[in-house]
């Protein structure tokens, strides 16, 4: 796992959980991995990276099993204690109302991965060629909802067909209402509850008129895939890394690199990848303070998961389960020069 921080406060939070996902520790075991891209400020990102997975595991133990309907509530139930706490604080502060986050999830149990994701953060997977040679394929396992995606303007202007504005091209950035450029998001209340579209919140926010259906949405992209042997290792990040580099040099690199210190490899090829579209040396960029860095990347998360298929396909007994999460000046949340 590997952060860097490019806004004044970090936005970016993540997670890594393994051990039993059933509260009476029993089973199933599995491998739970969570990347939350804020966006308005970290609120959002750290109330998910706070109870995302505790709701899942109580879902999980009320019906006995670890599945897809099991994500999709969990998702459902973040999104609504997350609205209920920025009606809670409308008053003292409303621009909880503006906070949101992308929110992208893979869980591994019984040999099998499941995806959930809101907003444009990736989880790329790394295979084997079938003919033996040493390349590797990479595929994209989440589908993502960006506004600068042909798919994504079609489905809201299918969902809001009587709204002209619904996707505004400003600044040469398509963004949903002229505001924000993802499409489903945890939190962004504002996009989401009419009642928010008022004062206190600040004027910037606030669209001339009011709407009855929201018009971002919590509902997350689903994906089943079941794990094969080809399948090596998974890359979850937030946009901010894929804003620098393809699928395919993602994977080139976990693959021709030392396990060790592979996420900070990463997020090191983006930042370099940075500095050359803005005509700098990465040893000057390095020099920038957070705040101002945000000119020249996003914050960035990283987290690499290699598959070890004796384990996945077994029936592994974690005595200690592992948690592991990054941002907001935890361990995992360094600088990765």
């Amino acid at each position: 796992m590997a952060v860097i921080q490019a806004n004044n406060l970090l936005e970016d939070q993540s997670q890594l959980e393994s051990g039993p996902l059933i509260s009476t520790n029993s089973g199933p075991y599995g491998t739970f991995i969570g990347v939350y891209d804020g966006h308005g400020g970290p609120e959002a990102s750290r109330f998910i990276n706070n109870n995302l997975f505790s709701n899942l595991k109580s879902f999980a133990s009320e019906h006995q099993e670890v599945s897809i309907n099991v994500l999709r509530k969990a998702f459902a139930a973040t999104e609504e204690d997350f609205l209920s706490l920025v009606r809670k604080q409308w008053i003292s502060k409303p621009q909880m109302a503006s906070v949101g986050s992308c929110c992208l999830t893979g869980l591994i149990c019984n040999g099998m991965l499941y995806i959930a994701n809101v907003g444009d953060s990736r989880v790329v997977l790394g295979r084997r060629t079938e003919n033996g040679s040493k390349e590797m394929m990479a595929l994209q396992l989440s589908a993502e909802h960006n506004a600068s995606l042909d798919s994504v303007r079609d489905e809201l202007r299918s969902l809001h067909p009587n709204d002209p504005q619904i996707v505004v091209m400003r600044h040469k950035v398509w963004r949903v209402k002229g505001l924000i450029q993802i499409s489903r998001s945890i939190g962004d209340a504002y996009l989401k509850k009419a009642e928010f579209n008022k004062e206190p919140l600040q004027p910037k926010f606030r669209l001339p008129e009011s709407f009855r259906k929201p018009i971002l949405s919590a509902e997350p992209s689903l994906l089943v895939h079941k794990l094969h042997p080809d399948d090596q290792f998974l890359i979850f990040a937030s946009d901010g890394l894929w804003e620098h580099i393809s699928n395919y040099e993602a994977v080139k690199i976990v693959q021709s690199s030392p396990r060790n210190g592979i996420a900070r490899r990463l997020v090191k090829a983006a930042l370099k990848e940075a500095a050359k579209k803005r005509e700098m040396r990465y040893s000057d960029l390095k020099k920038i303070e957070r705040g101002v860095r945000r000119h020249f990347h996003d914050d960035i998360t990283v987290i690499v998961v290699f598959l070890d298929h004796c384990l996945i396909n077994g029936n592994p007994s974690f005595t200690f389960p592992v948690s592991i999460k990054g941002g907001g000046g935890l361990p995992a949340a360094a600088a990765v020069w």
